[in-house]
């Protein structure tokens, strides 16, 4: 997950502006204030925010009222609460954990369902397969390679479940080498409910993942991203049909 790490500083409650709270709903707007002073950059990633005493003095609310409003946001991703004498409330720089954990959720609630999330991926992939065929680096290609060569070790073990780890961790340094952080955050995202779905329709045994992606690796070498995208397009196309048919065939 993309993570970055800041200094810590203590934001000045007068200098921030916050503004007295009304009753209803009351930690929504508190959230709401701290969002837009993040939004705005009075408040930054690495930033305390003043005490709880503080702060509900200012916002003119309980303590209690002023938690929930701070445990929201952290559910949220916008702020770590820490204990201790060094503790307290602190900005976060943000994480790609919030974006995957909500298409999980949207795919376990239903709004996703299995045909988008396949053809989704399909789509995806080949976007990220030309861009990373531009942009990637000498250091990109060696991941993928070592990802492919541990691959195949854990298959020859039969250790199928960190061989599929890996298959899909293939696909988030496929994006990573776009150097597109808005893409490699969306492509763990589709993985991550895609581990949903394959767990959900039991193990299924491939010949073709490990020759496919020393094919697409070639063509990666070679900057040919007519070539790769095909390939990856192939593969792609042939494993969303298995999938959709193992798991048609669960529902009956």
């Amino acid at each position: 997950m993309i993570q970055a790490d800041f200094r810590p500083k203590e934001a000045s409650d007068s200098s921030l502006g916050f503004e007295p709270i009304a009753p209803s709903r009351a930690f929504e707007e508190i959230a709401a204030q701290i969002r837009e002073l993040v939004a705005t950059g009075r408040l930054k990633p690495g930033d305390r925010l003043p005490a709880e005493r503080d702060l509900s003095a200012k916002f003119k609310v309980s303590r209690n009222t002023l938690r929930e409003a701070l445990r929201a946001l952290e559910l949220s991703g916008m702020i770590e609460l820490r204990k201790g004498a060094a503790g307290g409330a602190f900005v976060l720089p943000g994480s790609s954990g919030v974006v995957v954990n909500g298409l999980r959720d949207l795919y376990h609630l239903g709004a996703i369902k299995p045909d988008h999330l396949t053809e989704a991926r399909v789509w995806l992939s080949e976007m990220v397969v030309r861009v990373a065929c531009e942009r990637m680096t000498e250091e990109d290609l060696a991941a993928l390679e070592a990802n492919v060569a541990a691959a195949a070790k854990a298959d020859k073990a039969g250790n199928f479940q960190v061989r599929a780890d890996l298959h899909r961790e293939f696909h988030n340094l496929l994006a990573a080498a776009t150097h597109n952080p808005i893409v490699q955050i969306t492509m763990e995202g589709v993985m991550e409910v895609m581990r949903e779905f394959v767990k959900a329709i039991g193990p299924s045994v491939n010949a073709y993942t490990l020759p496919s992606r020393r094919r697409l690796l070639k063509h990666l070498r070679a900057r040919d991203a007519d070539a790769a995208v095909a390939e990856m397009s192939k593969f792609l196309e042939r494993l969303q049909a298995n999938y959709m048919e193992l798991w048609n065939s669960r529902k009956q």
